[in-house]
Formats: structure tokens, sequence, C-alpha cells
């Protein structure tokens, strides 16, 4: 009988997708303990846009936040996601950084790394894989997912052994934008398992369209060997397929899963109580919705768009600029709708729209893009739509963190002295403001109220939501 493994997310990628990535480090300490124990083969943590919200708005340094939980889970190996050559941040950072971060990630008790490129060129992934196996790490290398002419499965298979070929120990297919169907699933899996060979093949899809949770139990059957879940009450929506869900299903495929499902009850009633008290939601089943295959954007960042046209009055034209938005991304050759490449897009789709004239302003970072700042484009850019953007200058061919001058020193020298390297990294992320509110606020709180809250106070609470799961209240 196959062993499936699952990953844990959601102290990571669910409340990223569901809760804006305002999940504290206080409210994740009382339940680590119990899903150190659950069986699950590693639990996401830290990574992107988690990193970033951390220093930006919680005050939290994500630094300490990895020394803390791993204090509390120690059975369990705990996940760092990073965004290969730009990290934590939509910025390319230069080799030292890059392989300085990887040495300090596994410092602060992390013990699996999950990179991943968001243009797919294994460029970008050659020293953050290679500087995190020096630093002892277990590295899951990322190829991201998206539907286009260009997104063919021989060109997965390709990347997958591209990626294979820089010595990861496993291979997950990212689908941020839940674009996967079980059709393809059924073609695009026994590609990429054919292509990594025997090292561990993982599923990570967010439920964007409702076809994640069919596409985890489709791609078990046709060779994965992890899924990555959430908690029931934080799956679904724009996050992951949930946990209990998989779990029982795989099993009933006749796979073994040593996760016990059943353990989660008491984590899902606290981020129940969590959600109740902070007026965050909890997820839903999203309908499928064909017109987002065409424009790809991600959920939570049309709910931000749409609140951002609204304050400007033309939250009337959100369709006509999602429109807009493929018609841009067919014409920048395809690049997949992830951070900083959604962002990329759906702002110059916004311009295009709102100037009534088509690039007739053109962000910097689209012209950086077009001349393969960030990396090998998957198709040409339109050539007419070229012109307008690069002004005559002409692509790079390079690696692009062969550009950047090495950057430990110019940060010690500007920036310094600094009390560790944990700090002389952020220093390098985050500008001064930035980084001064963040010291200032050390140590992070630990004192979530929902810690010192007598149980009966809990479901009471919780008994005055509907949502409440009867029998986990008939239990008490």
């Amino acid at each position: 009988m196959k062993s499936i493994g699952l990953i844990d997310v959601t102290l990571r990628d669910a409340h990223q997708s569901l809760w804006s990535t305002r999940m504290t480090t206080a409210m994740m300490l009382p339940v680590a303990p119990i899903l150190d124990r659950l069986g699950f083969e590693a639990i996401d943590l830290v990574g992107g846009a988690v990193f970033d919200v951390c220093v930006r708005y919680l005050r939290e340094d994500p630094w300490e936040r990895m020394r803390m939980i791993s204090g509390a889970i120690t059975r369990t190996p705990l996940i760092v996601m990073t965004r290969a050559q730009s990290l934590f941040t939509f910025e390319f950072f230069p080799d030292d950084i890059v392989a300085l971060t990887a040495r300090r990630i596994a410092a602060n008790g992390i013990r699996y790394v999950t990179p991943y490129d968001a243009l797919n060129d294994m460029r970008n992934m050659t020293v953050p894989v290679r500087a995190s196996k020096a630093a002892g790490l277990y590295v899951d290398g990322g190829i991201v997912y998206t539907v286009s002419p260009v997104h063919t499965d021989t060109y997965y298979a390709r990347k997958a052994r591209e990626l294979c070929a820089l010595g990861v120990d496993a291979v997950f297919l990212k689908d941020p934008s839940g674009l996967l169907k079980p059709d393809r699933v059924q073609t695009l899996i026994p590609a990429l398992r054919a292509a990594v060979g025997n090292r561990p093949l993982q599923l990570h899809s967010h439920c964007l369209t409702g076809l994640a949770p069919q596409c985890a139990l489709e791609a078990i059957r046709l060779g994965v060997d992890a899924v990555h879940t959430a908690t029931s009450v934080l799956a679904h929506g724009a996050s992951h397929p949930p946990t209990e869900w998989v779990a029982r299903n795989a099993r009933r495929m006749g796979f073994r899963v040593d996760v016990d499902e059943a353990g989660l009850t008491p984590v899902a009633e606290h981020f129940r109580y969590i959600a109740a008290r902070e007026g965050k939601p909890l997820g839903e089943i999203a309908e499928y919705d064909p017109f987002h295959y065409e424009h790809q954007v991600p959920g939570g960042m049309i709910s931000n768009l749409r609140s951002q046209l609204g304050d400007i009055g033309l939250a009337h034209r959100l369709d006509e600029i999602l429109e807009e938005a493929a018609r841009v991304r067919c014409e920048l050759g395809y690049p997949i709708v992830v951070s900083p490449f959604a962002q990329f897009v759906v702002t110059q789709a916004v311009l295009n729209v709102v100037q009534g004239e088509r690039y007739r302003t053109v962000p910097d970072e689209v012209r950086k893009y077009a001349l393969g700042y960030y990396g090998e484009l998957a198709a040409p850019v339109d050539p007419d739509v070229l012109d307008r953007i690069v002004r005559r200058e002409q692509p790079i061919t390079a690696r692009p963190g062969e550009l950047l001058a090495p950057g430990i020193e110019r940060v010690r020298r500007e920036r310094g002295p600094f009390d560790s390297d944990d700090d002389l990294l952020l220093a390098a992320f985050y500008d001064p403001i930035q980084y001064t509110a963040l010291v200032s606020a050390r140590p992070i709180r630990t004192d979530y109220p929902v810690g010192r809250t007598p149980l009966v106070t809990l479901i009471r609470e919780l008994a005055a939501r509907r949502d409440v799961v009867s029998v986990a209240v008939s239990k008490r």
C-alpha cells in the first residue's frame, strides 16, 4: 500500500489566502504542539507575503517567529518558502545575500525550504538550491503552473528535469491560481512523474475554481507522493483542499495516510474562535468560474483591486480591466500570474483602461521584465508592444543574479553595525523606516487571549456562529 504524505499549510498559505496574511505568532502557538504530533510530512510556516507582512504590518520579526515556532514544533520539519533570487520581496538580490539567507533559515530552526521562480527560469534557482543544500536544508523545488499555448506538458517536463539537475530533494507543482483541471492532471502528473524519476513529487494547488480537491485525489491516483492541505476551517476559497477530506478520501482509494485528521478538531476549533473574535472569514467552497481561466488573477488580488477601484469611482470597470489583463498577459509572452508578475500585468491593464490608450504609460518593472531582467520569458513579447515598451534597449541574456554586485559588505557599510546577520538581512530587504519600526517592536507578543479563554467560553462563542460544527460542541 503506497503512503501519501500531507504537508500542512494552515500556518502560512492558508491565512495568506484567506486572512490577508494576518495570523500572528501568538495565534499559532497554542496549536503548534498539536500540529506537531499529527503526522504531517512538514508544516509550512514562513515565506513570501508572510515574511513581508510580518515586517510591514504585524511588526513581528520573522526570524523570531521561526525560532519560537521551531521551539514548539520539534518533530515535524518546518518550511520556509522563498521566491528564489527575490527571496521574500519582488526585488532580486545578489548571490551573497541569497546564500546568507539560506544559512540563516537553517540557523533559526528550519529544516525544509520550498524555493520557486515565478518565471520557471531555473537559472534563478541555482544559487538558492545550492546554498540551501550546503546549509543542510531539505530542498523541495517548485515549478509554477499556468495555462497558455506555451505551457505544455513538454514544457513542464523539461523544467522538472532542469530543476532535478540542480540537486533538489523533491519537486512540487505550484498552482497558485487554482487553474488545474482533472483532465490536465491526467496528462501532466504522469509527465512530471517520469521527469523527476524517484524523487518525491508533490502538488500544491489553490481552490479558486473549486477543482483543487478533485485534482488532488486524481494526482494521488496518478503518482504524486504528497499534497499540500489546510485545516478544514481555513481550506477552500482562495486556500487549499482540506486536510480532513483529502485524508479520508485517499484512504478510501486504497492509499495509506499517516496523518491523524481527527486530531485536527481542536485546531479547527481554535481558528474558528480566532475568526469570530477577529472578524476573519472561514473558507467557503468556490464556484467554478470560466472567466478565471482567461485573466488568471488570484482572488485576493481581485478583492484588493475592487476596493481600490471603488475608492476612485471605477469599480464598475473591474471586468473590463480583467479582460484587458488577459490581453496584456498574452502580449507580454504569457507570464505566470503570480507575484510579482500578477502585479505587473494588472497594473499595466489598469493604466491601459483608465488612460484610454494602450501602453501609453509603461511601468519600469514591465520594461525590465520584457528585457529579461527577471529571467527568461516563456514566449516572445508581441513585436508591436515590445517596440513601445523597451525604448530600443537591448535585452539581457545573462542570469539576472550575475548582474548584481555583492551586497553583504555594502549593507554592512551603509546600514550597520548589526547585532546579527538576521538584522543585516532585514536591512537588505527593507528601508530604514521599516527596519527601525520592526526592531523597535521587539519582542513578539505571545499573549493572545485565546490561550487564557476557558473552554466553556470558547464553546459559547463558537456556538453563536452559524457555521459551528455541532459535533465538536456535542463532544464537550
